[in-house]
């Protein structure tokens, strides 16, 4: 966490809960804060990235974001993920579709995974079990595909997959509903799948994801389901 996540998280806390008193915040920087993991009830919650890729950030990377997601009975209704780096802005709504700057955009049309150009991140975790079951899954993945990226924000990897410049998106273990309430329903209404990395339904506060174009989400997903996850990952449910 640096200065620029709390002043950011304060800026977008302070507007959402003057527009919208009655509604629940939860924000990443505040969770941390307090220690303890949020509770999603059904009632209108704001879940709040104020900066996803601060490593990026501090680095100098231009892969950075701001994240904003309206969950109502436990599912996204409306997300907006901003890069104010490069001024780009993917925004959805329920049943409205997903756009870029305004336009309308969609995933790729590829259906063989050989040919799919995957994203995902290595994490920050440093235990020996769960980086060997990283770079398993990686190179699982990878000799299934043409390459891999790592960009450094799940929410924009998300939206890479909406916009088809990503054919595959997966991260398990990431810090939690901040990181993909927004950009898993920018990827749905785009027309793009989202699911568990084994193969069975996205949970949204399960901190394990994979997006992707519709002709090869379910083929990603049946290699990664074969690499196990270490103990001290999410677990598939």
């Amino acid at each position: 966490m640096t200065a620029t996540d709390g002043a950011a998280e304060a800026a977008v806390r302070a507007v959402l809960v003057a527009a919208f008193p009655a509604h629940v915040f939860i924000g990443e920087e505040e969770t941390a804060t307090e220690g303890a993991p949020p509770v999603l009830t059904d009632a209108p919650t704001w879940i709040v990235d104020p900066l996803d890729g601060t490593t990026n950030f501090v680095h100098g990377l231009p892969s950075v974001a701001v994240s904003i997601a309206l969950v109502v009975e436990k599912r996204s209704v409306v997300g907006v993920v901003f890069n104010p780096v490069l001024n780009e802005m993917f925004a959805a709504a329920l049943g409205q579709g997903a756009t870029r700057n305004g336009e309308p955009c969609a995933p790729s049309p590829v259906n063989d995974l050989s040919a799919a150009l995957i994203g995902t991140e290595i994490g920050v975790s440093r235990d020996p079990a769960v980086s060997a079951a990283v770079f398993a899954r990686v190179a699982a993945l990878t000799s299934a595909a043409r390459s891999l990226r790592c960009g450094g924000s799940c929410a924009l990897g998300l939206c890479a997959v909406a916009c088809g410049r990503l054919d595959v998106f997966y991260e398990i273990g990431f810090g939690g509903a901040w990181d993909v309430a927004a950009g898993a329903l920018i990827v749905e209404e785009a027309g793009g799948s989202v699911l568990d990395p084994a193969g069975g339904a996205w949970e949204l506060m399960g901190r394990r994801v994979l997006a992707g174009a519709p002709g090869v989400a379910a083929a990603a997903a049946a290699v990664l389901g074969g690499a196990p996850c270490a103990e001290g990952e999410p677990q598939a449910k």
